[in-house]
């Protein structure tokens, strides 16, 4: 048995049309098998509300008088680009204030027009004969431009890796605040809800398909920037009018450390033309499978901890190498539940009838890498090799002495193995002398806790560890832990020097 589009669309019309959420469409299978499902649903609604950092809109002020061309235009002191017609600008969600930083910015100006606030346009241009003005300031509402569409270049992630962090130190990142040493899952996605888990094969989303975007019906316009279904990371791209959006589902965020993003609610009805859709909108929670990766390791291709389903991240605890882990959502599932309840019922009340796609997402599709075509340097390239070193047990005045060599003013602690334990510095040294410990240990005085690199890191992420900690000096370690050189801010320091001559 197949059903077309047509006659679900009659069914919409004519007010028959069995409509429910995928929430419920699992029990329903349960329930009926899956040829008793196909008869009985005609539309499964889905939904999503989590942070999109790709996404924003495009605006047209209208002309002024004189009119100007602005080349470069601030709202509510956040720059848009204006590289694209004269009155005419693009404001990313993830752009921040040149006045506010992270705690404001792109997404905060959109929510801000949406909820019927005034906000401040400020463009400068050089002025030419057709454009001669130079500057504008003025206030503006929504109700004031022309067009306000919201157009995201990635929505709505077939399914997202959870984040963790087995390094020492706190991190923060775009999945929120990451615990040290694996103490904390975060995930995101509404699993059995979510849009792309649904269709995992695109055969009914794609360009054209009509959806809930932002409180409003939005549309997809195709396949997302770094879509990669063949690896079961598909994204969409979406649009929207925001004049007819709600705050409801579009708010701004700020994350500690990481900058501006914004959540939207997204939702998606589907056909349910077949058996193949009738299983594939029955999934569950525990047949939703992603990846713990470890955010810790700053690689593009991070390293998995584990795989884990929806259902086990959804509880709330889970377990990695025997020890019990919290896990928290940064999306919600009650937000994305309201996403298919009105989505639900815009279909019932037949103010929304389907779309097949005009245009079909290409399923083998994956994302590769940016081309470098410059070399980039890694730590093993600049870092010195001959590092003295001490080992715990021994006194200060040796190290005090290893010191005063003026070879370096970090002393890396080692073991027997050569396994750095610590490091001792001048200053820690001088200290000790001062309060007449020179009798004392290296390790009544040595630091314990210590950041570390590795030959591979690449010079930037070694340069950013010593910035975020206010140290001056890395200790080089191989994968075992043992020392094989030392890194520091006078050897970056050459390295960017040369680079930016």
């Amino acid at each position: 048995m197949k059903k077309s589009i047509d006659l679900i669309n009659t069914r919409i019309r004519d007010g028959n049309a069995r409509v429910i959420t995928a929430e419920e469409m699992p029990g329903i299978v349960s329930e009926l098998g899956v040829k008793g499902a196909l008869k009985e649903v005609d539309v499964v609604t889905t939904g999503t509300f989590g942070a999109m950092c790709s996404s924003g809109a495009f605006f047209n002020f209208g002309h002024a008088d004189p009119p100007i061309r602005m080349e470069r235009v601030w709202l509510n002191d956040v720059e848009a680009y204006a590289g694209i017609a004269a009155v005419d600008a693009y404001l990313g969600a993830t752009q921040e204030s040149e006045t506010r930083g992270s705690r404001y910015g792109g997404a905060h100006v959109i929510e801000d027009l949406i909820a019927g606030k005034s906000i401040e346009l400020r463009a400068i241009s050089k002025g030419t004969d057709c454009y001669p003005r130079k500057t504008i300031d003025t206030e503006l509402l929504l109700e004031d431009l022309n067009q306000a569409v919201m157009c995201n270049p990635r929505n709505s992630y077939q399914c997202y890796a959870a984040a963790t962090n087995s390094t020492e130190n706190v991190l923060h990142t775009y999945m929120g605040t990451l615990l040290p040493e694996c103490g904390n899952v975060s995930y995101s996605g509404a699993g059995t809800l979510s849009p792309l888990a649904n269709d995992p094969q695109f055969r009914v989303i794609g360009s054209g398909t009509q959806i809930f975007l932002g409180g409003t019906q939005g549309m997809i316009i195709g396949s997302g920037t770094q879509s990669s279904p063949a690896t079961g990371f598909g994204t969409i791209m979406t649009t929207g009018d925001m004049k007819d959006m709600s705050t409801d589902f579009i708010r701004a965020a700020s994350f500690t450390g990481y900058g501006v993003s914004m959540y939207i609610g997204v939702g998606v009805p589907i056909p349910v033309l077949d058996s193949e859709i009738v299983r594939s909108t029955a999934v569950r929670d525990e047949d939703i499978k992603t990846s713990i990766v470890d955010y810790g390791i700053p690689n593009r291709n991070r390293p998995t901890i584990r795989e884990i389903t929806y259902a086990e991240l959804k509880s709330g605890v889970i377990e990695i190498n025997g020890e019990e882990v919290k896990t928290s959502s940064m999306s919600s599932y009650r937000k994305a539940r309201e996403v298919a309840l009105h989505l639900r019922d815009w279909v019932r009340a037949g103010k929304m009838e389907l779309t097949l796609p005009t245009r079909q997402i290409d399923v083998t599709e994956t994302t590769k890498p940016i081309c470098e075509t410059k070399h980039t340097p890694r730590v093993r390239e600049i870092m010195n090799r001959n590092v003295p070193c001490i080992s715990e047990d021994e006194k200060i005045r040796d190290a005090a002495k290893k010191l005063l060599k003026g070879e370096t003013n970090h002393l890396p602690v080692v073991d027997d193995e050569r396994i750095v334990v610590g490091i001792v510095t001048t200053y820690d040294t001088s200290k000790a002398v001062v309060m007449q410990s020179s009798g004392s240990r290296v390790s009544d005085i040595m630091t314990r806790r210590v950041i570390r690199t590795s030959p591979d890191e690449t010079v930037d992420v070694a340069a950013m560890k010593l910035e975020k900690n206010n140290i001056s000096a890395l200790p080089v370690v191989d994968k075992s832990g043992k020392l094989v050189g030392l890194l520091s801010a006078i050897d970056l320091g050459k390295l960017f020097g040369a680079r930016w001559k």
